[in-house]
């Protein structure tokens, strides 16, 4: 975390240290703090006489990353002292970015996250989780919020591959639920946190009345886990976005797929066949000029 300090001050503090050109640029913004603001970085090159590089390099030496984060704050004098610069972890989005720069910094992250995931894998624990979802009579299926988004993925794959699956929306439809289940039973759990009450209550119900259970989860040591036969972890670090972590579905929808293929995998003849058979349902709904 960045704190910012006002431009004057920090002209003032890196000036003895700047060289003859870097120095002009300093004279030049520390005058015409207004002016400056306006300006291009060809502009206030030509207007401190120097060359663009030389602006670069002395908004770099003021502490910032280039001078787009420079105009950014001579812009929006009101953050020359408070936090300027509060980069999220796992998404590196600032406020003097443009719109063209998301799309790479989405894939980056999202890349981030899968390298995490593949990292912090447990295989037994994957495979042990197939396992159970294969074999199970009822597989019911937790999450609130962002977590349904993979909650839902999940419910829809295997229940394509013919397996009796159930998911409510409604948090208290799914402690309901979890009430209900048994020995034969198999509930899966998704929180990034580990600490969505409504889930781990779902989880703990579950657990209590025999069925086996399954968390997704990003936290070790989480309550969720606790209530967890076997705990699929889809990374060790965390990345949040305004206090929400987003970013974890990616990972998490990735482990559905893994789960998906890895119980097709575990009886290829029945649950290929069953994909099939479901395909063949829904084929009408396809649209046709």
């Amino acid at each position: 975390m960045q704190t910012s300090v006002g431009i004057r001050e920090r002209i003032g503090h890196v000036y003895p240290s700047l060289r003859p050109a870097e120095r002009a640029v300093a004279q030049f913004v520390r005058d015409h703090l207004d002016e400056a603001a306006n300006l291009t970085v060809g502009q206030l090159a030509q207007a401190a006489r120097v060359s663009q590089p030389t602006v670069i390099r002395f908004s770099r030496k003021l502490g910032f990353g280039g001078y787009r984060e420079l105009r950014y704050v001579l812009r929006h004098p009101e953050a020359e002292r408070r936090v300027t610069f509060d980069p999220l972890e796992g998404f590196d989005l600032n406020p003097w970015d443009d719109v063209d720069s998301v799309p790479a910094k989405a894939v980056n992250s999202a890349k981030t996250l899968l390298d995490d995931l593949a990292a912090s894998l447990d295989r037994n624990a994957y495979r042990k989780a197939v396992s159970l979802i294969a074999g199970a009579s009822l597989i019911d299926v937790y999450g609130v919020e962002n977590s349904l988004v993979p909650a839902t993925d999940l419910f829809t794959k295997l229940s394509y591959l013919g397996l009796t699956c159930r998911l409510n929306t409604d948090a208290y439809l799914q402690q309901i639920g979890a009430g209900h289940l048994d020995s034969t039973s198999v509930a899966v759990a998704f929180s990034y946190s580990g600490s969505s009450s409504d889930t781990v209550k779902a989880l703990r119900l579950a657990k209590s009345q025999g069925a086996h259970t399954i968390a997704v989860t990003n936290a070790s040591g989480s309550p969720l886990a606790s209530w967890a036969d076997v705990c699929l972890y889809s990374g060790r670090s965390e990345h949040t976005i305004y206090g929400n972590a987003i970013f974890s579905r990616v990972a998490h929808t990735a482990l559905v797929d893994m789960l998906y293929m890895g119980v097709i995998l575990s009886d290829y003849g029945r649950f290929s066949t069953a994909l099939d058979r479901s395909g063949k349902i829904v084929a009408d709904r396809e649209y046709h000029e």
